[in-house]
């Protein structure tokens, strides 16, 4: 039953496909923002001075962000493997895969758990954290460090349950964390008044719930590849090729926190605490936007894979196109809202019309501009992640961030102030957008042999 499922990839029809396999991708996605922003509402609505809480929980994103680019590190480079070598009836190799990817992201774990819990208070002033927020920076991020080995199992091992079929039981996955986390915040923040403590708490305890739960399905007679104690040994060649395929999204993950630390010391430096304060809450938009969109071309990337596997190449073209045409509708819609009504989401992470909430609604409109058009990206980048072809897809993610914004975010504040750091974001979505769809253009008959 479960063969039969995998190899539906292959051969239903594609926009049923794409509604049974993508709309649970989206779904886990959007419900995996919950984790972090149900924490920033409710941290939002303390009351603590003029949100210093929430700025606080805000600079711990890039230690965040680290952990989670090891687990997209491990997950979305082995994952497309594992689907393409379904796709060439190879299960054996897919397992080992699967195998080898289990014990990385178990070792990256230990790695990050020492070294954070080591640095953890250089790193945080490094991001932008001043005397008045760093006591609810340790708060929060002290304990989510000791339980960042059940987010990375949870977030690295779930693309290989959506990456044989199985989007229903990934989605489930996330549902249960984010649902846990929902109804813990509110009690251990106000009831226990745990304050920022409390938020971290529900989130460990509800990933860990998530990465039980994924961890019993790859391990069960359900799952079409299992994991197995015959493929931990590390096979380095197949870890090469892992890491060299998942290095794009370790990049688009890993360099969002060099960006946030550029971001945020000169948000310091030319603003002060309250301007570090709104990119707490645009980021956080951002997140609501690309992360969805995300969760589409996730969907989407194992039919992709399967396919190119099979050596299916109008399948994989059609289902390129229909990815580029729903994720740039996407991206459009809940960009122009930014654009046009930000107050729309501006009141999810902030009471009434304080300092923040009003220096936020002149800044979003044009941050988000780039923003409209970035599903065009993310259907380009997500394609290639699919095919396996590392190149072309790490020097998209390095583009954005690397290339652009950080330099940008430098350069433009020495001349037209502070607000240039804010330009530093649509600027160089507008850049990697076109950039991408050239590289895409001028390489995929290649690729595909046509």
């Amino acid at each position: 039953m479960n063969v039969k499922k995998n190899e539906l990839l292959g051969t239903a029809p594609l926009p049923k496909l794409f509604v049974s396999m993508a709309l649970p991708s989206i779904l886990a996605q959007l419900i995996n923002i919950l984790y972090s922003m149900v924490d920033r509402i409710y941290i939002g609505k303390l009351g603590t001075g003029d949100s210093l809480a929430l700025t606080g929980v805000g600079v711990t994103f890039p230690i965040i962000m680290i952990i989670s680019a090891f687990s997209a590190f491990t997950g979305q480079g082995g994952a497309p493997l594992a689907s393409i070598s379904l796709g060439e009836n190879n299960h054996k190799k897919a397992e080992k895969i699967l195998g080898n990817s289990f014990i990385l992201l178990i070792i990256f774990s230990i790695i990050l758990t020492i070294f954070f819990q080591i640095f953890k208070v250089p790193i945080l002033y490094k991001f932008g954290a001043s005397d008045n927020t760093i006591g609810y920076a340790l708060e929060y991020i002290d304990i989510y460090i000791w339980g960042s080995i059940f987010v990375m199992l949870a977030l690295g091992l779930n693309t290989f349950i959506s990456g044989q079929g199985e989007s229903k039981i990934a989605m489930f996955s996330v549902l249960i964390g984010a649902v846990t986390n929902i109804i813990l915040d509110p009690i251990f923040i106000f009831y226990f008044d745990m304050g920022v403590r409390g938020a971290a708490w529900a989130t460990v305890i509800s990933q860990f719930l998530s990465a039980l739960w994924v961890v019993q399905f790859l391990f069960s007679k359900k799952s079409v590849i299992k994991i197995k104690k015959e493929n931990f040994k590390l096979d380095f060649s197949l870890i090469k090729t892992i890491i060299s395929l998942g290095s794009s999204s370790f990049v688009m993950q890993s360099t969002e926190s060099i960006v946030l630390l550029t971001l945020n010391k000169g948000l310091a430096q030319y603003g002060g605490d309250i301007y570090i304060g709104t990119l707490v809450i645009l980021y956080s938009v951002l997140q609501l936007i690309i992360i969805p969109v995300n969760g589409f071309s996730q969907g989407i990337q194992p039919i992709i894979s399967y396919n190119y596997g099979a050596r299916n190449k109008d399948r994989v073209l059609n289902s390129f196109k229909g990815l580029l045409v729903i994720s740039t509708i996407f991206t459009l819609v809940m960009g122009g809202i930014g654009v046009l009504f930000p107050q729309v989401y501006i009141s999810l992470f902030s009471n009434g019309k304080n300092s923040i909430s009003i220096l936020t609604s002149s800044i979003m409109p044009i941050y988000l501009i780039g923003m409209c058009f970035f599903g065009i990206q993310q259907a380009i980048q997500g394609t290639f992640l699919a095919l396996g072809q590392a190149k072309y897809s790490i020097t998209i993610a390095i583009l954005r961030k690397i290339v652009f914004i950080i330099p940008l975010s430098i350069l433009l504040p020495h001349f037209i102030g502070v607000n240039g750091i804010y330009f530093a974001e649509p600027i160089s979505d507008i850049l990697s957008i076109t950039i991408a769809s050239l590289i895409f253009y001028n390489n995929y008959k290649k690729i595909l042999k046509l």
